[in-house]
């Protein structure tokens, strides 16, 4: 792990170290936790783009999902509840 250093205001601190305490944990476990939550969320938000920027470049033609009534079909399997 590395050593940083942040700069924040008063009543952010006081907020963190109020869920700190009822938490159980440290500041920074807390922060970890929170900037890897806040990193997934913007790398999601990333693919969510590229694939809305993909399929305006290459809509999707029509019929191209559309999935034959056989394939709908359960078959002829037995159910039963027991």
């Amino acid at each position: 792990m590395k050593t940083i250093q942040m700069t924040m205001e008063s009543e952010l601190v006081e907020r963190i170290d109020e869920r700190v305490k009822l938490l159980g944990t440290t500041r920074s476990a807390f922060a970890r936790k929170a900037l890897r939550q806040a990193l997934r969320r913007l790398d999601e938000r990333d693919l969510e783009e590229r694939q809305i920027a993909g399929y305006r470049r290459n809509p999707a033609r029509p019929g191209e999902f559309d999935v034959p009534e056989s394939d709908h079909a359960w078959g002829d399997e037995a159910w039963s509840v027991d």
